[in-house]
C-alpha cells in the first residue's frame, strides 16, 4: 500500500504539480537571471513563468482530451439525450454536462439559448448555465495540481449541488414567461449527425485547443501576473487584515469583488494560488472564484438580452446566496480539506 501511495504521489508531484518544472524554473531564475527565488524579484519571475508554462501546458493537454471525447457528442445527440430527463435527474444530467463543456460564463449563453429553444426543461437549461463555467474536468486537474485531491474534489461537488439547486428553484418558479419571446422562436432544426473519422477528431481536439487558448490566454497572463504580486510583495498583514479569517465578512467581500471581474477558472486559478500560500481561508478563495466565473459582468450583461429583469434577478440571487454559503461552509469546516 504504501508503495502505491508514493507512486501516486510521485505522479502527482511531477505530472499534474510539475515539480521539475518548478526546479528548472528555478535555475533558470538563479543561474541565467542571477537572483534569488526566496527574494521578491527573483520569487516574482519564479511564481510567473512556471505558473504560467504549467497552466498552458495543463490545459492543452486536457481540453483536447475532452474535446476529443466531446467529439462523440454533437449538439444533436446532446439534446436527444437531454430530452429524455426532467426534474431533479435532468437538472443533474444538465449540470453533469456543464462539467465536460470547457466554456466560460459568456461562452456557455447560445448554448443556453439553443437548449431552450429545443424545449429542453428551464430547469435543466439553468442547471447546465451554472455548471458549465464552473466546473470542468480541466479545472478540477488544474485545481488538484494546486490544491490537491480533497480541495477540487471539493469544488466540483459543491459546484454541481449550486447548479442542481439552483436550475430545480427556477423550474419549481415556473419562470418560462420571464425568457425573451425570440428565443423560443429560434429554428430548431434537428441535423443529421455524421460519424467522424479519427482524424477529424483529432483535427476538431486541435482547433477546440487553438481557439480556448486564443480566448483565455490573456485573462491567465493577468491572473498570473496578479498572483505573483500577491505572492511576493503585497505583506501577509495587509491581506489578513481584509480578506482575512479574523474578518466575518470576508467571504461575502471576496464574492462582491468577484463578481464584476471577467475572466475563466483557469485565469483565477493562480490568484487563488497566491492568496492561499498568504493564508487566506479556502472558504474565501472559492467564493471570490465562484463569484468571478459564474457571475462576470459581461456574461450578465448578454444574459439579460436573454432573459427578462425578474428573472435575471432570480438567477444571480440563487447563486450568490449559494456561493456565500458556499464560502462560508467551507470556511467553517477548512480542517477537513487543510
Amino acid at each position: 500500500m504504501n508503495v502505491i501511495t508514493q507512486i501516486f504521489s510521485w505522479l502527482s508531484d511531477q505530472l499534474l504539480k510539475m515539480k521539475w518544472l518548478s526546479d528548472l524554473v528555478g535555475l533558470l531564475v538563479e543561474k541565467v537571471f542571477g537572483l534569488e527565488v526566496t527574494q521578491r524579484v527573483g520569487g516574482s519571475i519564479h511564481f510567473f513563468i512556471y505558473d504560467t508554462i504549467k497552466i498552458f501546458i495543463l490545459l492543452s493537454v486536457l481540453i483536447f482530451i475532452i474535446s476529443y471525447i466531446q467529439s462523440f457528442y454533437p449538439p444533436e445527440k446532446t439534446k436527444k439525450i437531454l430530452g429524455r430527463f426532467k426534474g431533479i435527474k435532468g437538472n443533474l444530467l444538465g449540470a453533469l454536462l456543464g462539467t465536460v463543456t470547457p466554456f466560460c460564463s459568456c461562452s456557455s449563453i447560445p448554448i443556453f439559448i439553443g437548449f431552450t429553444s429545443a424545449g429542453l426543461p428551464l430547469g435543466v437549461t439553468f442547471s447546465f448555465l451554472i455548471s458549465s463555467p464552473l466546473v470542468d474536468i480541466a479545472s478540477f486537474l488544474l485545481l488538484m495540481s494546486f490544491f490537491g485531491l480533497k480541495i477540487a474534489l471539493a469544488y466540483v461537488i459543491v459546484g454541481l449541488v449550486l447548479a442542481v439547486i439552483g436550475g430545480t428553484i427556477i423550474d419549481k418558479l415556473k419562470m418560462q414567461k420571464y425568457v425573451e419571446g425570440y428565443v423560443w422562436g429560434v429554428d430548431n432544426v434537428d441535423v443529421e449527425y455524421e460519424e467522424l473519422t479519427s482524424k477529424e477528431r483529432v483535427d476538431f481536439a486541435k482547433g477546440q485547443v487553438r481557439e480556448i487558448i486564443n480566448k483565455v490566454w490573456l485573462y491567465i497572463l493577468l491572473g498570473v501576473g496578479i498572483g505573483a504580486a500577491i505572492h511576493n510583495w503585497i505583506p501577509q498583514s495587509v491581506i489578513e487584515r481584509i480578506i482575512g479569517e479574523n474578518n466575518p465578512l470576508a467571504v461575502l467581500l471576496a464574492t462582491v469583488v468577484g463578481i464584476p471581474i471577467y475572466a475563466d477558472i483557469f485565469g483565477t486559478i493562480p490568484i487563488a494560488e497566491a492568496l492561499f500560500n498568504k493564508g487566506v481561508g479556502i472558504g474565501t478563495i472559492i467564493s471570490f472564484m465562484m463569484g468571478v466565473t459564474a457571475l462576470s459582468l459581461p456574461s450578465m450583461i448578454m444574459l439579460s438580452k436573454v432573459i427578462k429583469p425578474k428573472l435575471l434577478a432570480i438567477f444571480i440571487s440563487i447563486v450568490t446566496i449559494g456561493i456565500i454559503i458556499i464560502g462560508y461552509a467551507f470556511n467553517a469546516f477548512s480542517y477537513i480539506f487543510i
